[in-house]
């Protein structure tokens, strides 16, 4: 009988960052939902526009790593919400530069000292010099990631 590769869940690393990932946004979440009704997509769109107004709901898929259906769902609420404004581009009617309103610019500007007051709750148990090592490796392996996207490389 052929020898079964077993895959350990809680010592997989991409599933162990998935679920942290998840574990996060959903307590960050819960302290915007209620107050200001925003859902994590939309939450992302509205800090990635905060930081970059006027990019394309497919510049904030590519920002956000977001699907492009997630992203779209959320820009049409928050533009229905008036929290984002849409301008035509002026040699392609096909995209739109996306930006806050000033009822979203007034939700980030609330939102933001919020989650940054989080972030530091959550990287607490870290001594400085573990949270420094710590971004360096996210953005090693996402340069990583990156590459190996880019190359077609194969993940197995």
């Amino acid at each position: 009988m052929p020898n079964k590769t077993r895959l350990d869940l809680d010592g997989f690393v991409p599933y162990r960052l998935s679920v942290l990932t998840n574990r996060v946004s959903s307590a960050i979440a819960r302290h915007y939902a209620e107050r200001f009704d925003l859902s994590v997509p939309e939450w992302r769109v509205i800090a990635v526009l905060g930081q970059a107004p006027g990019l394309s709901a497919r510049d904030v898929a590519k920002r956000t790593a977001m699907d492009k259906v997630q992203v779209s769902r959320a820009v049409q609420s928050l533009l229905a919400a008036k929290r984002l404004t849409r301008t035509a581009h002026a040699n392609d009617g096909r995209i739109a530069h996306l930006s806050l309103s000033a009822k979203g610019q007034a939700i980030y500007n609330e939102v933001v000292p919020l989650a940054l007051s989080l972030e530091r709750q959550f990287l607490s148990v870290l001594s400085q010099s573990e949270q420094k090592s710590l971004d360096l490796l996210l953005d090693k392996l996402s340069r990583h990631m990156d590459r190996m996207i880019a190359t077609d490389a194969p993940m197995a």
